[in-house]
């Protein structure tokens, strides 16, 4: 079975005779002929009785009573398959860091279904360590996130810079206060991401340098709600310089050894996309938006 024959079959009915729907078609009578026949053998019924008048068989009448909805699926299944052929349609899947999710991913998958509006997406929040096992079980196609630990097994593309930052309570003794030392900070109890967060080890690491231990070390998964711990107490939050800050909250100038964690596309080592695919296209619309947020910055 294929689609002229169906058609055939429609122009049939329509015209209300062979001949007619022959002349319609601009087929000769016997190409209309043996498409019915094959029609016919093809689905083990009679579709019409014997004669040129068109007249259905009660296994012709039900046929008729469905060709609308076969051309139709026919044509959406064409129409699917070419798209699947172009890439069109299917699912991406990205994870991010939570900085990542609040400032470039929103509007860059914006603009990639404004281009892909076919295509339906998964949008994964996570840290580095998460993410990139996430990578491994083939449930990204890729991440916004810093370089993980044991990175072998991945390629890691630097896209741009998160600075570690320290904020506290506006009337905080440290507040307003210029050239605050590291040191100063460990009088004060101290909020941190967690053990996986994407800074901690590099805070630690200067932890370690001296003998004196901070107040607190706690630790929150969520950087984002640091600043409302810090809110009204004493404590200091270690937070990323995107993380949005409540009015009551305030940067600390304080200098670290290393401010900076280099933050980029994370994925499999070895994966190849076509120039043409959806996810080259993805990836290509995050370096522009990535661009655009650098000049902004500058400007």
């Amino acid at each position: 079975m294929d689609l002229r024959e169906l058609i055939t079959f429609q122009t049939i009915l329509q015209e209300g005779t062979f001949s007619r729907a022959a002349e319609k078609l601009n087929y000769a009578q016997s190409t209309i002929s043996n498409q019915i026949q094959r029609l016919e053998k093809e689905l083990g019924v009679k579709l019409f009785t014997r004669g040129w008048d068109a007249e259905l068989t009660n296994a012709g009448r039900f046929f008729a009573s469905e060709i609308e909805k076969l051309i139709q699926h026919w044509n959406d299944v064409t129409d699917l398959a070419k798209a699947l052929q172009q890439d069109e349609i299917g699912s991406l899947h990205v994870g991010g860091i939570e900085s990542a999710m609040n400032t470039i991913l929103p509007n860059a998958m914006r603009l990639f279904l404004e281009r892909k509006p076919r295509m339906d997406y998964q949008v994964t929040m996570g840290n580095t360590d998460s993410l990139s096992q996430s990578i491994l079980r083939d449930e990204l196609d890729f991440a916004i996130c810093g370089e993980p630990s044991d990175s072998s097994a991945f390629f890691f593309e630097p896209l741009y810079q998160e600075e570690i930052i320290v904020v506290a309570d506006r009337n905080h003794p440290l507040s307003r206060r210029n050239n605050v030392t590291f040191r100063e900070l460990l009088d004060y109890p101290i909020i941190a991401g967690g053990r996986t967060c994407l800074y901690y080890l590099q805070i630690t690491k200067q932890l370690s340098r001296y003998e004196v231990t901070p107040s607190l070390l706690n630790t929150i998964s969520q950087i984002s709600t640091i600043p409302y711990f810090t809110k009204q107490s004493l404590a200091v939050g270690v937070v990323l310089d995107s993380t949005p800050l409540i009015p009551e909250v305030e940067r600390i100038n304080v200098t670290l050894d290393e401010p900076f964690i280099p933050i980029g596309l994370l994925q499999l080592r070895g994966r190849y996309y076509p120039p043409t695919s959806s996810r080259q296209l993805f990836l290509h619309i995050l370096r522009e938006e990535l661009l655009g947020r650098d000049d902004n910055r500058l400007s």
